[in-house]
Protein backbone atom coordinates (compact mmCIF):
# COMPACT_ATOMS: atom_id res chain seq x y z
CA UNK A 1 0.00 0.00 0.00
CA UNK A 2 1.43 3.20 -1.14
CA UNK A 3 1.98 5.89 1.58
CA UNK A 4 0.59 8.97 0.07
CA UNK A 5 -0.43 11.69 2.19
CA UNK A 6 -4.08 12.53 3.16
CA UNK A 7 -5.40 15.25 5.27
CA UNK A 8 -1.96 15.19 7.36
CA UNK A 9 -1.56 11.88 7.79
CA UNK A 10 -0.72 8.61 5.41
CA UNK A 11 -2.00 5.36 3.75
CA UNK A 12 0.26 3.65 5.47
CA UNK A 13 -0.24 4.94 8.76
CA UNK A 14 -4.03 3.42 8.55
CA UNK A 15 -2.92 0.11 7.51
CA UNK A 16 -0.26 -0.19 9.79
CA UNK A 17 -2.97 0.09 12.43
CA UNK A 18 -1.85 3.82 14.15
CA UNK A 19 -5.41 4.85 13.02
CA UNK A 20 -8.16 4.83 15.19
CA UNK A 21 -10.55 7.48 13.68
CA UNK A 22 -11.97 8.93 16.62
CA UNK A 23 -9.15 7.90 18.41
CA UNK A 24 -5.23 7.68 18.33
CA UNK A 25 -4.70 9.83 15.00
CA UNK A 26 -5.63 13.95 14.08
CA UNK A 27 -9.57 13.66 14.20
CA UNK A 28 -11.11 14.40 17.56
CA UNK A 29 -14.49 12.57 18.07
CA UNK A 30 -17.47 13.43 17.50
CA UNK A 31 -20.32 13.08 20.33
CA UNK A 32 -22.54 10.47 19.90
CA UNK A 33 -25.57 11.13 18.69
CA UNK A 34 -27.08 13.24 15.41
CA UNK A 35 -25.51 14.85 12.78
CA UNK A 36 -24.61 18.74 14.36
CA UNK A 37 -25.58 21.85 12.55
CA UNK A 38 -22.71 23.29 10.49
CA UNK A 39 -21.33 26.57 10.52
CA UNK A 40 -20.08 27.21 7.43
CA UNK A 41 -23.38 26.47 5.41
CA UNK A 42 -23.20 29.50 3.85
CA UNK A 43 -20.40 27.97 1.49
CA UNK A 44 -21.74 24.62 0.80
CA UNK A 45 -23.98 24.64 -1.58
CA UNK A 46 -27.74 22.73 -1.62
CA UNK A 47 -29.46 21.54 -4.55
CA UNK A 48 -31.64 23.83 -6.61
CA UNK A 49 -33.19 23.41 -9.87
CA UNK A 50 -31.26 25.59 -12.95
CA UNK A 51 -30.44 25.74 -16.13
CA UNK A 52 -27.29 23.93 -17.62
CA UNK A 53 -25.62 27.16 -18.14
CA UNK A 54 -26.39 28.02 -14.47
CA UNK A 55 -24.43 24.99 -13.89
CA UNK A 56 -21.43 25.63 -16.10
CA UNK A 57 -22.80 22.47 -17.99
CA UNK A 58 -22.81 22.09 -21.75
CA UNK A 59 -26.59 21.98 -23.09
CA UNK A 60 -26.26 19.94 -25.82
CA UNK A 61 -24.47 17.45 -24.17
CA UNK A 62 -26.89 17.48 -21.24
CA UNK A 63 -29.67 16.49 -24.30
CA UNK A 64 -27.13 13.90 -25.63
CA UNK A 65 -26.98 11.83 -22.24
CA UNK A 66 -31.42 11.88 -22.39
CA UNK A 67 -30.85 10.26 -25.94
CA UNK A 68 -28.31 8.24 -25.61
CA UNK A 69 -30.55 7.00 -22.73
CA UNK A 70 -33.89 6.84 -24.24
CA UNK A 71 -32.26 4.08 -27.09
CA UNK A 72 -31.74 1.96 -24.32
CA UNK A 73 -35.71 1.43 -23.75
CA UNK A 74 -35.34 -0.68 -27.18
CA UNK A 75 -33.23 -3.48 -28.04
CA UNK A 76 -29.94 -3.50 -26.46
CA UNK A 77 -29.49 -5.37 -28.43
CA UNK A 78 -32.17 -8.31 -28.20
CA UNK A 79 -34.20 -6.89 -25.33
CA UNK A 80 -34.71 -3.55 -23.89
CA UNK A 81 -31.97 -2.51 -20.56
CA UNK A 82 -34.66 -2.13 -19.00
CA UNK A 83 -38.09 -0.39 -18.53
CA UNK A 84 -37.45 3.03 -17.58
CA UNK A 85 -35.08 5.35 -15.69
CA UNK A 86 -34.86 8.50 -13.79
CA UNK A 87 -31.76 10.67 -14.65
CA UNK A 88 -30.42 13.12 -12.65
CA UNK A 89 -27.18 15.27 -13.16
CA UNK A 90 -25.91 18.53 -11.93
CA UNK A 91 -23.09 20.33 -10.77
CA UNK A 92 -22.08 22.77 -7.57
CA UNK A 93 -25.48 23.23 -6.33
CA UNK A 94 -27.49 23.04 -9.62
CA UNK A 95 -29.44 20.09 -10.52
CA UNK A 96 -29.44 20.62 -14.73
CA UNK A 97 -31.07 17.93 -15.76
CA UNK A 98 -33.84 15.56 -14.01
CA UNK A 99 -35.73 12.96 -16.32
CA UNK A 100 -38.00 10.26 -16.18
CA UNK A 101 -38.45 8.04 -19.03
CA UNK A 102 -39.75 4.78 -19.90
CA UNK A 103 -42.30 2.97 -17.52
CA UNK A 104 -41.87 2.32 -13.77
CA UNK A 105 -44.13 -0.97 -14.01
CA UNK A 106 -44.57 -2.46 -17.18
CA UNK A 107 -44.81 -6.09 -16.95
CA UNK A 108 -47.09 -8.45 -14.78
CA UNK A 109 -44.93 -11.57 -15.39
CA UNK A 110 -42.02 -13.29 -17.80
CA UNK A 111 -42.92 -16.04 -20.36
CA UNK A 112 -39.66 -18.15 -20.40
CA UNK A 113 -41.13 -20.26 -22.98
CA UNK A 114 -41.10 -17.27 -24.94
CA UNK A 115 -38.81 -15.26 -23.89
CA UNK A 116 -41.66 -12.02 -23.44
CA UNK A 117 -42.83 -9.94 -20.78
CA UNK A 118 -46.15 -10.31 -20.40
CA UNK A 119 -47.34 -6.39 -19.76
CA UNK A 120 -50.03 -5.44 -17.43
CA UNK A 121 -52.88 -3.44 -19.57
CA UNK A 122 -51.70 0.09 -20.83
CA UNK A 123 -54.29 1.69 -18.23
CA UNK A 124 -52.41 -0.30 -15.28
CA UNK A 125 -49.16 0.66 -16.31
CA UNK A 126 -46.89 3.49 -14.59
CA UNK A 127 -44.76 5.88 -16.28
CA UNK A 128 -41.84 6.95 -14.68
CA UNK A 129 -41.74 10.08 -13.20
CA UNK A 130 -39.27 12.77 -11.27
CA UNK A 131 -40.23 10.96 -8.13
CA UNK A 132 -40.18 6.93 -8.60
CA UNK A 133 -38.49 5.23 -5.50
CA UNK A 134 -36.06 2.66 -6.71
CA UNK A 135 -34.79 -0.32 -5.12
CA UNK A 136 -31.17 0.95 -4.97
CA UNK A 137 -29.54 -2.64 -4.21
CA UNK A 138 -26.06 -2.35 -3.74
CA UNK A 139 -26.16 1.36 -3.35
CA UNK A 140 -27.03 0.35 0.24
CA UNK A 141 -23.56 -0.39 0.96
CA UNK A 142 -22.89 3.32 0.42
CA UNK A 143 -25.41 4.07 3.20
CA UNK A 144 -23.76 1.34 5.64
CA UNK A 145 -20.13 2.50 5.10
CA UNK A 146 -21.38 6.01 5.79
CA UNK A 147 -23.09 4.75 9.04
CA UNK A 148 -19.77 3.05 9.56
CA UNK A 149 -17.19 5.65 9.14
CA UNK A 150 -19.78 8.08 11.65
CA UNK A 151 -18.75 5.54 14.36
CA UNK A 152 -15.12 5.32 13.48
CA UNK A 153 -15.66 9.66 14.15
CA UNK A 154 -17.08 9.07 17.25
CA UNK A 155 -14.33 6.45 18.48
CA UNK A 156 -16.79 3.30 18.73
CA UNK A 157 -14.98 1.25 15.83
CA UNK A 158 -11.09 1.53 14.36
CA UNK A 159 -10.61 0.68 10.75
CA UNK A 160 -7.70 -1.64 11.99
CA UNK A 161 -9.65 -3.18 14.24
CA UNK A 162 -10.62 -6.92 14.07
CA UNK A 163 -13.77 -7.55 13.08
CA UNK A 164 -13.90 -10.40 16.21
CA UNK A 165 -13.13 -7.69 18.86
CA UNK A 166 -16.89 -6.41 18.40
CA UNK A 167 -18.15 -9.72 17.48
CA UNK A 168 -16.19 -12.18 18.75
CA UNK A 169 -17.96 -15.16 17.33
CA UNK A 170 -17.08 -13.67 13.88
CA UNK A 171 -13.07 -14.77 14.69
CA UNK A 172 -13.72 -18.30 13.83
CA UNK A 173 -13.20 -20.62 10.20
CA UNK A 174 -9.81 -18.48 9.84
CA UNK A 175 -11.30 -14.62 9.96
CA UNK A 176 -9.85 -13.36 13.55
CA UNK A 177 -7.42 -11.36 11.43
CA UNK A 178 -10.29 -9.56 9.25
CA UNK A 179 -10.82 -6.40 10.42
CA UNK A 180 -13.27 -3.55 9.90
CA UNK A 181 -11.31 -1.97 6.88
CA UNK A 182 -10.95 -5.02 5.04
CA UNK A 183 -14.45 -4.83 5.05
CA UNK A 184 -15.28 -1.33 3.73
CA UNK A 185 -12.56 -2.40 0.78
CA UNK A 186 -13.91 -5.58 0.15
CA UNK A 187 -10.35 -7.06 0.58
CA UNK A 188 -11.74 -9.47 3.83
CA UNK A 189 -10.97 -12.62 1.71
CA UNK A 190 -15.12 -13.89 1.36
CA UNK A 191 -16.38 -15.12 -1.34
CA UNK A 192 -18.69 -13.23 -3.00
CA UNK A 193 -22.34 -14.43 -1.71
CA UNK A 194 -23.96 -17.39 -0.05
CA UNK A 195 -27.40 -18.25 -0.22
CA UNK A 196 -28.67 -17.17 3.70
CA UNK A 197 -32.22 -17.27 2.46
CA UNK A 198 -31.66 -21.23 2.91
CA UNK A 199 -31.28 -21.09 6.83
CA UNK A 200 -34.58 -20.55 8.01
CA UNK A 201 -33.95 -18.54 10.89
CA UNK A 202 -32.19 -15.10 11.47
CA UNK A 203 -29.80 -16.76 13.76
CA UNK A 204 -29.17 -19.51 11.45
CA UNK A 205 -28.31 -17.08 8.39
CA UNK A 206 -25.75 -15.27 10.67
CA UNK A 207 -24.22 -18.19 12.14
CA UNK A 208 -23.51 -19.31 8.32
CA UNK A 209 -21.62 -15.50 7.77
CA UNK A 210 -19.60 -16.60 11.14
CA UNK A 211 -19.02 -20.31 9.92
CA UNK A 212 -17.69 -18.72 6.47
CA UNK A 213 -13.80 -19.54 5.84
CA UNK A 214 -12.28 -16.88 3.84
CA UNK A 215 -10.93 -18.23 0.05
CA UNK A 216 -8.00 -15.86 0.52
CA UNK A 217 -6.41 -14.51 3.70
CA UNK A 218 -7.30 -10.57 4.65
CA UNK A 219 -5.84 -8.13 2.60
CA UNK A 220 -4.06 -10.11 0.11
CA UNK A 221 -6.30 -10.09 -2.63
CA UNK A 222 -9.83 -7.63 -3.75
CA UNK A 223 -13.28 -9.86 -4.19
CA UNK A 224 -16.24 -7.69 -3.58
CA UNK A 225 -18.37 -9.64 -1.25
CA UNK A 226 -21.90 -8.91 0.04
CA UNK A 227 -20.70 -10.83 3.32
CA UNK A 228 -18.84 -8.11 4.02
CA UNK A 229 -21.63 -5.20 4.38
CA UNK A 230 -23.73 -7.60 5.90
CA UNK A 231 -20.84 -8.11 8.77
CA UNK A 232 -20.56 -4.63 8.92
CA UNK A 233 -24.00 -4.13 9.82
CA UNK A 234 -23.96 -6.50 12.55
CA UNK A 235 -20.64 -4.72 13.97
CA UNK A 236 -22.66 -1.56 13.42
CA UNK A 237 -25.84 -3.16 15.36
CA UNK A 238 -23.58 -4.15 18.23
CA UNK A 239 -21.21 -1.08 19.07
CA UNK A 240 -24.63 1.25 18.83
CA UNK A 241 -27.31 -1.26 20.08
CA UNK A 242 -29.79 -0.04 17.41
CA UNK A 243 -31.08 -1.70 14.05
CA UNK A 244 -29.82 -0.65 10.58
CA UNK A 245 -32.84 0.96 9.87
CA UNK A 246 -33.53 2.81 12.74
CA UNK A 247 -29.51 4.27 12.37
CA UNK A 248 -30.43 5.09 8.78
CA UNK A 249 -33.23 6.96 9.77
CA UNK A 250 -31.31 8.96 12.71
CA UNK A 251 -27.99 9.45 11.50
CA UNK A 252 -28.61 9.92 7.37
CA UNK A 253 -31.96 10.86 6.08
CA UNK A 254 -33.45 12.60 9.37
CA UNK A 255 -30.73 15.01 9.01
CA UNK A 256 -30.15 15.35 4.93
CA UNK A 257 -34.43 15.27 4.90
CA UNK A 258 -34.37 12.25 2.74
CA UNK A 259 -37.98 11.36 3.24
CA UNK A 260 -38.41 9.12 0.26
CA UNK A 261 -35.11 7.21 1.66
CA UNK A 262 -35.72 4.31 3.41
CA UNK A 263 -35.68 0.12 4.44
CA UNK A 264 -39.19 -1.57 3.54
CA UNK A 265 -41.60 1.19 2.11
CA UNK A 266 -45.16 1.26 3.45
CA UNK A 267 -47.22 -0.09 1.11
CA UNK A 268 -48.81 3.44 0.25
CA UNK A 269 -45.70 3.90 -1.14
CA UNK A 270 -46.35 1.21 -3.96
CA UNK A 271 -47.71 3.16 -6.74
CA UNK A 272 -44.50 5.17 -6.86
CA UNK A 273 -42.10 2.25 -6.68
CA UNK A 274 -40.36 0.73 -10.06
CA UNK A 275 -41.12 -2.64 -10.44
CA UNK A 276 -38.42 -5.05 -10.70
CA UNK A 277 -38.36 -8.87 -11.43
CA UNK A 278 -40.60 -11.52 -11.75
CA UNK A 279 -38.43 -13.70 -9.36
CA UNK A 280 -38.50 -17.59 -9.76
CA UNK A 281 -36.42 -20.33 -9.66
CA UNK A 282 -33.78 -21.04 -11.56
CA UNK A 283 -33.21 -17.41 -12.23
CA UNK A 284 -33.76 -16.44 -8.89
CA UNK A 285 -32.80 -18.31 -5.35
CA UNK A 286 -36.83 -17.92 -4.44
CA UNK A 287 -40.60 -18.15 -6.21
CA UNK A 288 -41.60 -14.85 -5.20
CA UNK A 289 -43.40 -13.76 -8.52
CA UNK A 290 -43.58 -9.89 -9.75
CA UNK A 291 -41.13 -8.01 -6.86
CA UNK A 292 -43.05 -4.20 -6.38
CA UNK A 293 -42.49 -2.79 -3.57
CA UNK A 294 -40.49 -5.02 -1.43
CA UNK A 295 -36.57 -6.01 -1.85
CA UNK A 296 -35.27 -7.60 -4.93
CA UNK A 297 -32.26 -8.80 -3.27
CA UNK A 298 -33.01 -12.75 -1.87
CA UNK A 299 -30.87 -12.20 1.01
CA UNK A 300 -31.72 -8.83 1.84
CA UNK A 301 -35.65 -10.16 1.34
CA UNK A 302 -34.47 -13.20 3.75
CA UNK A 303 -33.12 -10.98 6.37
CA UNK A 304 -36.26 -9.51 7.07
CA UNK A 305 -35.80 -6.53 3.83
CA UNK A 306 -33.02 -4.30 6.54
CA UNK A 307 -29.77 -5.76 5.66
CA UNK A 308 -25.96 -3.78 4.81
CA UNK A 309 -25.78 -4.78 1.48
CA UNK A 310 -28.58 -4.26 -0.41
CA UNK A 311 -32.60 -3.51 0.79
CA UNK A 312 -32.15 0.77 0.91
CA UNK A 313 -35.27 2.58 -1.58
CA UNK A 314 -34.56 5.80 -2.95
CA UNK A 315 -35.20 8.28 -5.47
CA UNK A 316 -32.84 10.14 -7.62
CA UNK A 317 -33.32 13.26 -6.00
CA UNK A 318 -32.61 12.06 -2.21
CA UNK A 319 -29.34 10.17 -4.06
CA UNK A 320 -28.31 13.77 -5.57
CA UNK A 321 -28.81 15.39 -1.90
CA UNK A 322 -27.03 12.72 -0.21
CA UNK A 323 -24.15 13.21 -3.15
CA UNK A 324 -24.12 17.26 -2.77
CA UNK A 325 -23.40 16.69 1.10
CA UNK A 326 -20.64 14.13 0.32
CA UNK A 327 -19.21 16.77 -2.52
CA UNK A 328 -19.51 19.12 0.09
CA UNK A 329 -17.43 17.50 2.62
CA UNK A 330 -20.13 15.94 4.76
CA UNK A 331 -22.43 18.88 5.03
CA UNK A 332 -25.83 19.92 3.69
CA UNK A 333 -27.76 23.12 4.89
CA UNK A 334 -27.76 23.39 8.20
CA UNK A 335 -26.80 19.24 8.59
CA UNK A 336 -23.63 17.58 9.07
CA UNK A 337 -23.18 13.94 8.61
CA UNK A 338 -19.31 13.18 8.37
CA UNK A 339 -16.06 15.61 8.80
CA UNK A 340 -14.32 16.46 5.83
CA UNK A 341 -11.50 14.32 6.64
CA UNK A 342 -13.98 10.93 6.69
CA UNK A 343 -15.20 11.84 3.25
CA UNK A 344 -11.94 12.25 2.11
CA UNK A 345 -11.02 8.83 3.59
CA UNK A 346 -14.21 7.20 1.46
CA UNK A 347 -12.73 9.00 -1.70
CA UNK A 348 -9.05 7.78 -1.22
CA UNK A 349 -7.95 4.42 -2.75
CA UNK A 350 -6.58 2.14 0.04
CA UNK A 351 -6.44 -0.43 -2.18
CA UNK A 352 -3.21 0.27 -4.36
CA UNK A 353 -2.10 -3.03 -4.38
CA UNK A 354 -4.87 -4.28 -6.24
CA UNK A 355 -4.44 -1.69 -9.85
CA UNK A 356 -8.32 -1.83 -11.20
CA UNK A 357 -10.02 -2.52 -7.82
CA UNK A 358 -9.58 1.29 -6.64
CA UNK A 359 -11.55 1.47 -3.50
CA UNK A 360 -11.76 4.08 -0.85
CA UNK A 361 -14.11 3.01 2.36
CA UNK A 362 -17.25 1.80 0.95
CA UNK A 363 -16.81 3.71 -2.05
CA UNK A 364 -15.32 2.32 -5.43
CA UNK A 365 -13.11 4.84 -7.48
CA UNK A 366 -12.13 5.36 -11.05
CA UNK A 367 -14.29 2.75 -12.43
CA UNK A 368 -14.49 3.77 -16.20
CA UNK A 369 -16.60 0.38 -16.84
CA UNK A 370 -19.63 2.26 -15.11
CA UNK A 371 -18.38 5.82 -14.85
CA UNK A 372 -17.72 6.34 -18.26
CA UNK A 373 -15.20 9.22 -18.98
CA UNK A 374 -16.36 11.06 -15.34
CA UNK A 375 -13.69 8.42 -14.32
CA UNK A 376 -11.19 9.83 -12.33
CA UNK A 377 -8.90 8.60 -9.40
CA UNK A 378 -10.88 10.63 -7.28
CA UNK A 379 -14.11 9.85 -8.80
CA UNK A 380 -16.39 8.05 -6.25
CA UNK A 381 -19.20 5.92 -6.92
CA UNK A 382 -21.32 2.70 -7.00
CA UNK A 383 -24.01 0.47 -8.87
CA UNK A 384 -26.58 -1.55 -7.96
CA UNK A 385 -27.90 -4.63 -9.40
CA UNK A 386 -31.11 -3.74 -10.12
CA UNK A 387 -29.97 -1.37 -12.61
CA UNK A 388 -29.34 1.94 -9.83
CA UNK A 389 -25.97 4.04 -9.78
CA UNK A 390 -24.73 6.96 -8.79
CA UNK A 391 -21.33 9.27 -9.46
CA UNK A 392 -19.93 11.75 -7.47
CA UNK A 393 -16.46 13.64 -9.00
CA UNK A 394 -14.77 16.09 -7.13
CA UNK A 395 -12.61 17.13 -9.75
CA UNK A 396 -15.23 18.76 -11.39
CA UNK A 397 -17.52 18.85 -8.92
CA UNK A 398 -20.29 17.83 -10.39
CA UNK A 399 -22.76 14.62 -9.82
CA UNK A 400 -24.53 11.90 -12.09
CA UNK A 401 -27.62 9.56 -10.49
CA UNK A 402 -29.11 6.55 -13.20
CA UNK A 403 -32.07 4.63 -11.69
CA UNK A 404 -33.38 1.48 -13.91
CA UNK A 405 -35.32 -0.88 -13.77
CA UNK A 406 -33.16 -3.03 -15.80
CA UNK A 407 -34.40 -6.62 -13.67
CA UNK A 408 -37.74 -5.90 -15.04
CA UNK A 409 -39.31 -8.37 -15.77
CA UNK A 410 -36.00 -10.73 -15.65
CA UNK A 411 -32.52 -9.84 -15.06
CA UNK A 412 -31.12 -12.22 -17.98
CA UNK A 413 -32.28 -8.92 -20.41
CA UNK A 414 -29.75 -6.89 -19.23
CA UNK A 415 -26.12 -6.90 -20.47
CA UNK A 416 -23.43 -5.05 -19.69
CA UNK A 417 -23.51 -1.67 -17.91
CA UNK A 418 -23.79 0.26 -21.50
CA UNK A 419 -26.43 2.98 -20.53
CA UNK A 420 -24.31 3.66 -17.38
CA UNK A 421 -21.11 3.73 -19.03
CA UNK A 422 -23.30 6.30 -22.15
CA UNK A 423 -24.61 8.69 -19.79
CA UNK A 424 -20.88 8.74 -17.39
CA UNK A 425 -19.30 9.79 -20.90
CA UNK A 426 -21.95 12.46 -21.79
CA UNK A 427 -21.87 13.97 -18.37
CA UNK A 428 -18.02 14.28 -18.44
CA UNK A 429 -18.59 16.09 -21.97
CA UNK A 430 -21.20 18.64 -20.54
CA UNK A 431 -18.07 19.88 -18.23
CA UNK A 432 -16.41 22.34 -20.82
CA UNK A 433 -12.63 22.66 -21.19
CA UNK A 434 -11.40 26.03 -22.31
CA UNK A 435 -8.71 26.12 -24.92
CA UNK A 436 -5.30 27.29 -23.22
CA UNK A 437 -5.17 30.35 -25.95
CA UNK A 438 -7.60 31.62 -28.34
CA UNK A 439 -10.85 30.38 -28.67
CA UNK A 440 -10.57 26.98 -30.16
CA UNK A 441 -8.56 23.61 -29.59
CA UNK A 442 -8.75 20.58 -31.41
CA UNK A 443 -10.06 17.35 -29.65
CA UNK A 444 -9.75 13.96 -30.29
CA UNK A 445 -13.25 12.84 -29.40
CA UNK A 446 -14.70 10.10 -27.13
CA UNK A 447 -14.80 7.45 -29.65
CA UNK A 448 -14.15 3.55 -28.77
CA UNK A 449 -12.72 1.14 -31.36
CA UNK A 450 -11.18 4.22 -32.96
CA UNK A 451 -8.17 6.34 -34.06
CA UNK A 452 -8.29 9.91 -35.00
CA UNK A 453 -5.20 11.85 -36.04
CA UNK A 454 -4.25 15.52 -36.37
CA UNK A 455 -1.21 16.25 -38.48
CA UNK A 456 0.83 18.80 -39.29
CA UNK A 457 2.23 20.05 -43.06
CA UNK A 458 5.66 19.04 -43.85
CA UNK A 459 8.34 21.10 -41.46
CA UNK A 460 12.09 21.88 -42.93
CA UNK A 461 14.03 21.37 -39.79
CA UNK A 462 17.15 20.85 -41.08
CA UNK A 463 18.95 24.18 -39.76
CA UNK A 464 18.87 21.53 -36.42
CA UNK A 465 17.37 22.80 -32.92
CA UNK A 466 14.03 22.68 -34.03
CA UNK A 467 11.40 22.45 -31.07
CA UNK A 468 7.52 22.27 -31.28
CA UNK A 469 5.57 23.60 -28.34
CA UNK A 470 1.75 23.49 -27.51
CA UNK A 471 -0.80 23.32 -24.42
CA UNK A 472 -1.84 19.61 -23.91
CA UNK A 473 -5.11 18.45 -22.27
CA UNK A 474 -5.69 14.52 -21.80
CA UNK A 475 -7.32 11.89 -19.99
CA UNK A 476 -7.34 8.37 -21.31
CA UNK A 477 -8.36 5.10 -20.35
CA UNK A 478 -5.41 3.81 -18.21
CA UNK A 479 -3.02 1.89 -20.43
CA UNK A 480 -5.39 1.14 -22.93
CA UNK A 481 -6.05 4.31 -24.67
CA UNK A 482 -3.18 6.46 -25.63
CA UNK A 483 -2.02 9.69 -27.56
CA UNK A 484 1.19 9.39 -29.58
CA UNK A 485 3.40 12.20 -30.65
CA UNK A 486 5.03 10.68 -33.74
CA UNK A 487 6.74 11.75 -36.94
CA UNK A 488 7.74 10.50 -40.24
CA UNK A 489 10.25 11.77 -43.07
CA UNK A 490 9.41 9.39 -45.26
CA UNK A 491 5.79 10.53 -46.57
CA UNK A 492 4.46 8.54 -43.96
CA UNK A 493 5.77 5.07 -44.42
CA UNK A 494 7.40 4.79 -40.99
CA UNK A 495 6.54 6.41 -38.22
CA UNK A 496 8.56 7.12 -35.45
CA UNK A 497 7.27 8.30 -31.59
CA UNK A 498 9.29 11.68 -30.87
CA UNK A 499 9.79 11.82 -26.76
CA UNK A 500 8.40 15.19 -25.28
CA UNK A 501 7.89 16.86 -21.75
CA UNK A 502 5.24 18.54 -20.08
CA UNK A 503 4.97 21.11 -17.26
CA UNK A 504 2.17 21.36 -15.19
CA UNK A 505 1.96 24.55 -13.42
CA UNK A 506 3.31 24.06 -9.80
CA UNK A 507 4.78 20.45 -10.73
CA UNK A 508 8.33 19.54 -12.22
CA UNK A 509 8.41 18.69 -15.33
CA UNK A 510 7.47 15.50 -16.44
CA UNK A 511 8.97 13.17 -19.39
CA UNK A 512 7.51 10.88 -22.02
CA UNK A 513 10.32 9.49 -23.41
CA UNK A 514 7.88 6.84 -25.84
CA UNK A 515 6.17 9.85 -27.24
CA UNK A 516 2.84 9.32 -25.53
CA UNK A 517 0.48 10.30 -22.71
CA UNK A 518 -1.93 7.86 -21.00
CA UNK A 519 -4.20 8.18 -17.97
CA UNK A 520 -4.92 10.79 -15.59
CA UNK A 521 -3.20 14.31 -15.94
CA UNK A 522 -5.32 16.18 -13.54
CA UNK A 523 -7.59 17.53 -16.28
CA UNK A 524 -5.70 21.01 -16.58
CA UNK A 525 -3.67 22.13 -19.48
CA UNK A 526 -0.16 21.33 -19.58
CA UNK A 527 3.17 22.67 -21.69
CA UNK A 528 4.54 20.46 -24.36
CA UNK A 529 8.27 20.67 -25.17
CA UNK A 530 9.65 18.87 -27.93
CA UNK A 531 13.09 18.23 -29.52
CA UNK A 532 12.30 17.49 -33.31
CA UNK A 533 14.54 15.90 -35.58
CA UNK A 534 16.71 17.56 -38.36
CA UNK A 535 15.33 16.58 -41.71
CA UNK A 536 14.41 18.61 -44.86
CA UNK A 537 10.49 16.93 -45.21
CA UNK A 538 9.30 16.23 -40.88
CA UNK A 539 5.67 15.83 -40.93
CA UNK A 540 4.47 15.63 -37.09
CA UNK A 541 0.99 14.09 -35.91
CA UNK A 542 -0.74 13.65 -32.67
CA UNK A 543 -2.42 9.63 -32.48
CA UNK A 544 -5.31 9.09 -30.07
CA UNK A 545 -6.10 5.37 -30.34
CA UNK A 546 -9.14 3.83 -28.23
CA UNK A 547 -9.50 0.53 -27.78
CA UNK A 548 -13.38 -0.94 -27.92
CA UNK A 549 -14.36 -1.17 -24.49
CA UNK A 550 -14.53 2.50 -22.35
CA UNK A 551 -12.71 5.68 -22.80
CA UNK A 552 -11.71 8.84 -20.56
CA UNK A 553 -12.42 12.43 -21.43
CA UNK A 554 -9.86 12.77 -24.51
CA UNK A 555 -7.37 14.71 -25.64
CA UNK A 556 -7.01 18.54 -26.79
CA UNK A 557 -4.46 20.40 -28.28
CA UNK A 558 -3.86 24.48 -28.25
CA UNK A 559 -1.23 26.23 -29.70
CA UNK A 560 0.81 24.33 -31.78
CA UNK A 561 3.96 26.08 -32.80
CA UNK A 562 7.36 24.54 -34.33
CA UNK A 563 10.69 26.70 -34.46
CA UNK A 564 14.14 26.61 -35.25
CA UNK A 565 16.87 28.70 -35.44
CA UNK A 566 16.13 30.06 -39.29
CA UNK A 567 12.51 31.23 -37.41
CA UNK A 568 8.73 30.10 -36.77
CA UNK A 569 8.51 26.79 -39.15
CA UNK A 570 4.60 26.74 -38.23
CA UNK A 571 2.32 28.26 -35.75
CA UNK A 572 -1.28 27.13 -36.01
CA UNK A 573 -2.32 30.93 -34.84
CA UNK A 574 -1.93 31.94 -38.58
CA UNK A 575 -4.25 31.12 -40.52
CA UNK A 576 -2.09 29.77 -43.76
CA UNK A 577 -0.68 27.21 -41.36
CA UNK A 578 -4.06 26.64 -39.74
CA UNK A 579 -5.78 25.57 -42.96
CA UNK A 580 -2.82 23.06 -43.17
CA UNK A 581 -3.77 20.56 -40.75
CA UNK A 582 -5.02 17.33 -41.45
CA UNK A 583 -7.33 16.24 -39.13
CA UNK A 584 -9.10 12.38 -39.06
CA UNK A 585 -11.46 12.41 -36.01
CA UNK A 586 -10.23 15.41 -34.26
CA UNK A 587 -12.41 18.69 -34.36
CA UNK A 588 -11.94 22.57 -33.38
CA UNK A 589 -14.08 22.44 -30.44
CA UNK A 590 -14.36 25.73 -28.09
CA UNK A 591 -15.90 24.09 -25.40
Amino acid sequence: MAGQTTSGFTRRQLGAGALALGGALAIAPFAAGPAEAVADQGRRPTLRRGSAERAGLLAGHLRQLVTDAEAFLGPSPRHPWYAGAVLLAGRGGTVALHEPIGMAVRYRAYDEETDTGVEFPAGEQIPMAEDTVFDLASISKLFTSILAVQQLERGALELAAPVASYLPDFGRAGKQGVTVRHLLTHTSGFRAWIPLYSAPTHAEKVQLVFDETPVSPPGTAYLYSDLNMISLQLVLEQVTGRPLDVLLRDEITAPLGLDRTRYNPPASWRPRIAATEDARKPWSGLDRGLVWGEVHDENAFSLGGVAGHAGVFSCAWDLAVLGRALLNGGSYGRARILRPESVELMFTDFNTDFPGDEHGLGFELYQHWYMGAMATPRTAGHTGFTGTSLVLDPTTDSFLVVLGNSVHPVRGWRSGSAPRVAAGTAMARAVPVRPAHGRTAWFSGTASSATATLTLPALNTSAGGARLGCALWWDTEPGSDALVLEATTDGGATWRPVPFTTTRRGEAPREHPAGSATGWSGRVWHRLAADLPAARGLTLRWRYTTDRLYVGRGAYVNGLRAESADGVLFHDARPADAARIEAVGWTASAD
